[in-house]
């Protein structure tokens, strides 16, 4: 099996789309992921994979914090902006919670203060303890076979 192979495999894994931020001495940093996800409720843990050609794993690894913004499907342009796939030249305004930078509108804002760092393959994953936590009702920005999507409820079975 080739890398492609195995890419395009993973791909029809739909996920969620975030946008993972952090904050180095005031300049705050984003890049846009999918490599989230929850990992314990007792205690509350979650992680994320950075891969190793990244600026913002060494950032992460500086500041030993990072927020999670889940985007809602209206946010498809800030996914965009954070995966490079736009350029924009103004910067980007994230809202600012407890001091730290999230998205504003997110579906989800998690900050997370760093329990663990773990190398694998080519990328990090780092175990997060969440410090604070802001959830809205709305839909999710979804990404599945290397597109963006959203739910259609004509498909949801109770």
């Amino acid at each position: 099996m080739d890398s492609r192979e195995f890419r395009n495999a993973m791909g029809k894994f739909a996920t969620g789309v975030t946008v993972i931020s952090t904050d180095v001495d005031g300049d705050y940093h984003g890049m846009t992921a999918n490599g989230f996800m929850s990992i314990s409720l007792d205690p509350a843990l979650v992680a994320i994979s950075i891969g190793e050609r990244a600026q913002t794993l060494k950032l992460i690894q500086e500041s030993k914090r990072f927020g999670v913004s889940i985007l809602a499907k209206e946010q498809l342009d800030i996914s965009k902006r954070f995966a490079g796939q736009v350029n924009v030249e103004e910067s980007f305004q994230f809202d600012v919670s407890n001091g730290f930078p999230v998205v504003a509108g997110a579906l989800v804002q998690i900050i997370c203060r760093v329990e663990q760092e773990i190398q694998a393959g080519d990328h990090t994953i780092f175990l997060g303890h969440p410090e604070q936590v802001y959830v809205k009702d709305g839909e999710p920005l979804l990404f599945a076979s290397g597109q963006y999507a959203s739910l259609n409820p004509q498909y949801v079975t109770s």
